[in-house]
């Protein structure tokens, strides 16, 4: 059986998530699509709008075969990271094709990046460093050594748009492969409809950013919009969310329980938490004594430096508990920690589990591993924050679907 991978976050899954799947599926003539799904936290630093339980059922009814966590130490990291520990669980499960969607829409302009990066690569790294001096944040760094580079090649063909969100991520998952599994098959599918931050939908395609359908829905509740952009059983989903929990996740309903965290630590604790640097930790000290509001918070910590999404992350693992060392020691994938299957991901799962290139895992109670109980210790407070009871890992099988 042939498998192809797919890295995703569905927060939560909408029409465009379909289409992907089923692109997926069609470009690459795959018996069997392998999800890699981000838990309860996810890249941007963000609490999931509802719980990777829930977004496992909605992707094997949407098209993928089989969902695997990816392990909050890659979760909740920065893009090169997040990549290497996605690609890495793909190649593990024994992928031979991964599709991931992009604003280019096409493969050549990623090789073309791949190379080009390759090939300048002391003189790249030397522009970044140079720029991150000047104080700006690294992401922005990395743009302009990019375009710097880019604009003083020689003509290598079309190179992709590293300013998009997505073409970041997939540049990153093409770079991973290269180094992780350059046996893979890359495919990209063009994102179709409004923009991934766009707040506001496109009544034509039909297609929704999950920025915009999680807004829609905090502030107006599940309006014809969103309902023209997601699946029933994702409007379904989000409604049952909701009434079980009061609400969805988000940073609104994690700042009453973080603000003391940080008030407790101080900076002298804070400072060992993962991603923490250069005297941060006081800011965050400062603002938490201060501010009302999670947002009032993040305003005065923000600089020019540190993006909102790095600060985020931050504040993650400060929650979650996530130490320097534990962060910097959890390098690799160490498992497959299965969330559910449909029956022909069953099969495949039958087939090739003991050529696994890592165990496979289906219960958190069958593992003592620390990146695990990272995992475990991130859906804990995830269970803490949105009001349900702790421990549920424990407690819930991997979904089976027909």
């Amino acid at each position: 059986m042939k498998a192809a991978g797919v890295v995703v976050e569905y927060n939560p899954l909408h029409n465009g998530h379909v289409h992907h799947l089923k692109e997926t599926r069609r470009i690459t003539d795959a018996d069997v699509v392998i999800a890699v799904m981000s838990g309860n936290f996810l890249q941007r630093g963000e609490p999931a709008f509802i719980d990777k339980w829930t977004r496992t059922e909605l992707a094997l009814t949407s098209g993928a075969d089989i969902v695997l966590e990816l392990p909050y130490r890659f979760a909740v990291a920065q893009a090169s990271e997040f990549a290497e520990g996605a690609i890495g669980i793909l190649a593990a499960a024994r992928c031979s094709m991964y599709c991931f969607g992009s604003e280019d829409g096409r493969i050549e302009p990623f090789l073309n990046t791949l190379r080009l990066l390759e090939d300048e690569e002391t003189g790249y790294e030397a522009e970044v460093r140079r720029l991150v001096k000047t104080g700006i944040s690294y992401p922005s760094a990395l743009s302009q050594a990019y375009r710097s580079v880019a604009e003083a090649s020689a003509d290598t063909g079309p190179l992709a748009d590293l300013t998009k969100p997505n073409n970041i991520l997939g540049f990153h998952y093409m770079k991973a492969a290269r180094s992780i599994a350059p046996e893979m098959t890359a495919f990209t599918i063009g994102r179709t409809g409004t923009g991934y931050h766009d707040l506001v939908a496109d009544p034509d395609s039909g297609i929704m950013s999950a920025t915009a359908i999680r807004e829609a829905v905090r502030t107006e509740g599940i309006t014809d919009g969103v309902l023209r952009a997601v699946p029933a059983r994702t409007a379904s989903a989000m409604d049952l969310f909701r009434e079980e929990h009061s609400g969805f996740g988000g940073w609104d309903r994690f700042w009453p329980i973080l603000r003391p965290l940080i008030i407790r630590d101080g900076a002298g604790r804070l400072r060992e938490t993962a991603e923490m640097t250069e005297g941060l930790e006081h800011r965050i000290v400062r603002a938490a004594l201060e501010a009302s509001t999670f947002t009032e918070f993040m305003e005065a910590v923000k600089t020019k430096r540190y993006t909102w999404t790095r600060i985020q992350r931050i504040l993650i693992h400060v929650l979650c508990g996530m130490d320097r060392n534990d962060f910097s020691r959890l390098r690799h994938p160490r498992y497959l920690r299965l969330l559910g299957m449909t029956a022909a991901g069953r099969t495949y799962l039958n087939l090739y589990k003991d050529d696994f290139g890592l165990p496979l895992v289906s219960r958190a109670a069958s593992s003592d591993d620390p990146m695990l109980a990272a995992d475990i210790r991130a859906s804990d407070m995830y269970a803490v924050g949105i009001g349900d009871r702790p421990g549920k890992d424990f407690r819930t099988r991997p979904i089976m679907t027909d």
